[in-house]
């Protein structure tokens, strides 16, 4: 700054900051220029006089931009602060958050390796539960998980699990040993039926051949007692036209003779009738009984499916229940046991909605 361009002294870089940001700071550095803008005649009747006042104004002008380069600069320094501080808060927040996982890190490691020895345990604990799930299983099928189930060590390998694990290998097993009992009850009833069934069709057979040998036996004996009459019928009128001419008697002998061996004939195809019947009705009551027994097997299926179907949507409606109890705060263990005990009606005044 030279006195031929600016009218005033600037702030020194050390009081800049101090200048501009107190109330009228730059008061005394625009007190300087005043006074001698105050004791300043301007003279435009000369050209010296002119030229003097546009030397003063030019003056006036480079004071402004002078004390408003001062304050830019002051700005510009202030900004890139805040950007210094940024810089070193982020260096240091990244440097602790290594050390803060640094020093985390054998915990991290033991609480990542409990979970999964937990989920470990849950896995076997489930497992004995599954057990239990014997649907569509036979007799001998729910044995053979009896003895697998009965084949598994509950010891101390199941840690702070063990009295649990006690437990639901408890109530598996007699979960197993009563569906056993059941399907084998259940099995011996298929079987008794079945042979029921098969002496009632052995029973109903000869029950038929027995009465088709009687009609066929009585159809025989009117036969022959029908014959036997047509004889002595013959005989009779051969006696009482004793006295008719022999071509007559020969053509009585010729007609009763036809007569027989069409009553035969027709005696014979009542017969063949007869048995045609008889198989016909057999074959008929073999179909019923077939249908029968399908319609009952299909009901048996549906029933077995709404039983299934039910048990699914219960144990749906079960989960979902834990699962919000879990998310208020309980405990799964908890939440299992709470919603077991409201689903047998052991908590007064609640239910579940299935």
């Amino acid at each position: 700054m030279t006195e031929s361009t600016e009218l005033a002294l600037l702030p020194t870089k050390e009081t800049a900051l101090q200048v501009f940001s107190a109330p009228q700071g730059l008061d005394p550095y625009l007190k300087k220029i005043k006074d001698e803008l105050d004791t300043f005649v301007p003279d435009v009747s000369t050209k010296k006089g002119r030229d003097a006042i546009a030397s003063m104004a030019y003056k006036v002008a480079r004071s402004k931009t002078a004390l408003d380069d001062v304050g830019k600069a002051l700005v510009a320094e202030l900004k890139e602060a805040p950007k210094k501080v940024d810089a070193e808060r982020k260096r240091m927040r990244d440097l602790l958050d290594a050390w803060k996982d640094d020093v985390r890190a054998p915990l991290t490691a033991w609480e990542e390796a409990e979970e999964a020895r937990v989920n470990a345990l849950h896995e076997r604990v489930q497992n004995l539960r599954d057990f239990a799930n014997v649907s569509g299983l036979m007799a001998a099928g729910i044995q053979v998980a009896i003895d697998n189930l009965e084949s598994i060590n509950v010891g101390e390998d199941f840690a702070e699990h063990e009295a649990e694990a006690h437990r639901v290998k408890a109530s598996s097993l007699a979960s197993l040993r009563a569906a056993h009992a059941a399907q084998q009850k259940h099995e011996a009833e298929q079987r008794e039926l079945a042979e029921l069934r098969e002496k009632q069709a052995a029973q109903e057979q000869k029950d038929r051949e027995e009465r088709i040998a009687r009609e066929a036996a009585d159809k025989a004996r009117r036969d022959a007692e029908a014959a036997a009459q047509a004889e002595r019928d013959a005989v009779a009128n051969r006696e009482a036209e004793a006295k008719a001419a022999a071509d007559r008697r020969e053509m009585e002998l010729t007609l009763a003779a036809e007569r027989a061996e069409r009553e035969k004939a027709e005696a014979m195809q009542r017969e063949q009738q007869a048995k045609a019947d008889s198989e016909r009705r057999a074959a008929a009551a073999v179909e019923e009984e077939k249908r029968r027994v399908k319609a009952q097997a299909d009901a048996e299926a549906r029933e077995a499916a709404a039983r299934e179907a039910d048990r699914a949507h219960k144990g749906a409606v079960n989960r979902a229940a834990v699962a919000a109890f879990v998310e208020g705060g309980m405990t799964e263990e908890a939440a299992k046991q709470a919603v077991k005990l409201i689903a047998k009606k052991a908590i007064p005044a609640v239910t579940i909605a299935y």
